[in-house]
């Protein structure tokens, strides 16, 4: 059986975000890891969490799962600008960070879409088929 994540890029570009994003935080000031630094990887990690979890229902709790995920992505954004504010990442390590951020959010406005066009049954679509993103 396929898994069905593996054919939507917004899950591998996650993927590739959070590897990129855990091991930059280590470099974050040791008295801020219990607070901002944990609240950034919980955000992250939460964003991908309510991808899997929105790509194994249909219709409405599809919906409801990728606005809880866009809410962890804006999140990610907050604490990134913080991080950066505060001098603990580069401009570089910024600027990389927000075009990964940028992507992952024009992929998941792109399912959002889809989702909400789909009919409320969800009967058009088996289950466990990824739905077609950003196709042209």
């Amino acid at each position: 059986m396929t898994d069905s994540r593996a054919e939507m890029p917004i899950f591998a570009k996650t993927y590739d975000f959070l590897a990129w994003l855990v091991p930059l935080t280590n470099n974050f000031p040791r008295a801020q890891r219990h607070a901002v630094t944990q609240r950034l990887l919980d955000a992250g990690l939460s964003f991908l969490e309510r991808l899997v979890d929105a790509n194994a229902v249909r219709g409405a709790d599809r919906a409801k799962l990728l606005d809880v995920a866009d809410a962890e992505l804006d999140k990610v954004r907050l604490y990134l600008r913080l991080a950066h504010h505060w001098r603990w990442i580069t401009p570089g390590q910024y600027e990389h960070a927000s075009r990964l951020i940028a992507e992952l959010g024009r992929l998941l406005g792109g399912w959002q879409k889809v989702t909400r066009q789909q009919p409320a049954s969800g009967a058009s679509s088996a289950p466990g088929t990824p739905p077609v993103v950003g196709t042209g």
